[in-house]
């Protein structure tokens, strides 16, 4: 048996050193004098038998925490809620809690559903609730106090706590590989966006749900991504990739576990507001269905190009003409996003190797806001654990998120321009900013599809032997009717079958 070992692990096969293992990484090193050295890896000795305090999963942690304290100082200028002069815009510290605690009557002391309709699923709503109404409560026995302040606060408080067990699932998923965790802690994208909205509510709560889900709990994982997909819809679609890598791996049981405990809780959880509430409850899916195309979107880049290619002002062109008919549009977008689905099913299961969960939720969801037609700023909290367990590589992922801060910032002089009526960019600077956007997450896209077919390129599997998320997946063997889907690789070496004459 050889003893070589992998570039990037140490000797006990424990431990990735990314500026060993990832190539990017390494040449950056060189400014500050090569990659890490043997002295300095005893940052990642186990607690207890280190001498060090800033171990690497504490440096990681710290890390979180200081992007959120820094998220925390940007958003400051708009706490007050005394948003003039467009300083929401101007300072790019808009935050739709703080908006909607007035908006959505919660400073009224309305209860989510009952007095007021919502415009996101259930858990959103309830969450909502249970933190605004003890704030509402609070003010209106004492005036002094500065609702939308404290609510924006007791809401930035949970949700950077969400972001922080965010990242120790990283950690607890990735023991081998705890700098992987640093992608998410480090990301330009939770700077900016963590407080937009309440995505990390949904992001913390799926999270949780991998991570039961690579304990083998699939009944608890279930419950936890129902509960997930009940505060924003996008963790639903994890059960698509766990359901096929099931059918692979022929433990389809335990996959109808998480399935089925997992639509019970988005049932319990709507249930009661469903019912009680119905014209109310209803409200985030009539919004859903006649939105028109949103900024930033694939579809808003096509309406661009129509205004540039087409010559008769009399004659709409083809996504301006989707635009304008938005049941085509929703069949169009649903069709896409149901060709992507069925594309990464295929690919599940004719990959030369069982795809690892996190490769496969990645493009799923990717799938789905490349084709949706709506991109708001902060959905890109949804990618950013994703993607760090789907390809923990820093070249990529940095080039991501330089284009999504080309983006933040467009954005928010597209939003300027729409108040003031004066446009802050040309408007193909947004559209450029929108591209670069959609087309770094295509290219993330390609780099995982090609890491699937290209096993022996994947990082995390040069550090594990499987899929350390894959729970009952993790080094199960392949169904025995698999075999006749291999036959023919999705890639480009020869068949090694004889063509078939028809």
């Amino acid at each position: 048996m050889s003893t070589q070992s992998t570039p990037g692990i140490d000797d006990a096969g424990t431990t990735d050193h990314p500026s060993r293992s990832d190539g990017f990484v390494r040449g950056l090193s060189s400014v500050i004098g090569g990659p890490l050295g043997d002295h300095a890896t005893a940052l990642d000795r186990p607690v207890g038998r280190e001498r060090r305090f800033w171990t690497a999963v504490r440096i990681v942690l710290a890390l979180v925490c200081l992007t959120l304290a820094l998220h925390w100082v940007q958003k400051s200028p708009c706490q007050s809620g005394a948003w003039q002069n467009n300083i929401q815009y101007t300072r790019f510290c808009y935050t739709d809690v703080l908006a909607l605690y007035y908006a959505e009557g919660l400073n009224e002391g309305k209860v989510p559903y009952r007095d007021h309709p919502v415009e996101y699923p259930v858990l959103t709503g309830y969450f909502m609730g249970a933190l605004g109404l003890p704030v509402h409560a609070v003010g209106a026995d004492d005036p002094s106090i500065n609702q939308g302040q404290w609510f924006y606060n007791l809401n930035a408080l949970v949700l950077g706590a969400l972001a922080v067990a965010t990242v120790a699932v990283i950690l607890a998923l990735r023991r081998r590989r705890p700098w992987d965790a640093a992608l998410f802690a480090l990301a330009p994208a939770l700077l900016l966006t963590a407080t937009v909205n309440w995505d990390l509510l949904a992001i913390g709560l799926a999270a949780f749900g991998l991570l039961a889900w690579a304990r083998k709990r699939p009944g608890v994982a279930g419950v936890l991504l129902g509960l997930a997909g009940a505060a924003k819809l996008w963790p639903l679609f994890l059960l698509g990739p766990i359901l096929i890598l099931a059918l692979r791996a022929d433990r389809i049981r335990a996959a109808l576990v998480a399935v089925g405990s997992a639509v019970a809780a988005v049932v319990l959880v709507n249930l009661p507001a469903a019912r009680a509430y119905p014209e109310n409850w209803d409200r985030f899916f009539e919004l859903n269905t006649t939105r028109p195309i949103d900024w930033g979107t694939l579809w808003y880049i096509g309406r661009y190009l129509d205004g540039k290619v087409g010559n008769d002002p009399t004659q709409l062109g083809p996504f301006e003409w989707l635009n304008a008919n938005i049941p085509t549009l929703n069949t169009l977008s649903y069709a896409l996003f149901g060709l992507a689905c069925l594309g990464v099913a295929v690919l599940a299961l004719r990959a030369p190797r069982r795809p690892r969960l996190a490769q496969l939720g990645f493009l799923v969801v990717a799938a789905f806001l490349i084709f949706s037609k709506v991109w708001s700023q902060q959905f890109v909290l949804w990618l950013l654990p994703l993607v760090v367990l789907a390809r923990p590589k820093w070249g990529a992922f940095l080039a991501w998120q330089i284009a999504e801060v080309c983006y933040f910032v467009a954005f928010y002089g597209e939003l300027l321009g729409a108040a003031t009526s004066r446009p802050v960019f040309p408007e193909g600077v947004f559209v450029l900013a929108s591209t670069l956007r959609l087309t770094t997450v295509v290219v993330l896209c390609v780099f995982v599809v090609k890491e699937i077919l290209h096993p022996e390129q994947d990082a995390v599997r040069a550090t594990y032997p499987d899929d350390p998320d894959g729970g009952v997946l993790d080094g199960a063997p392949d169904a025995s009717w698999i075999d006749r889907w291999r036959r023919q690789p999705l890639t480009d070496e020869p068949s090694r079958e004889p063509a078939t004459a028809t």
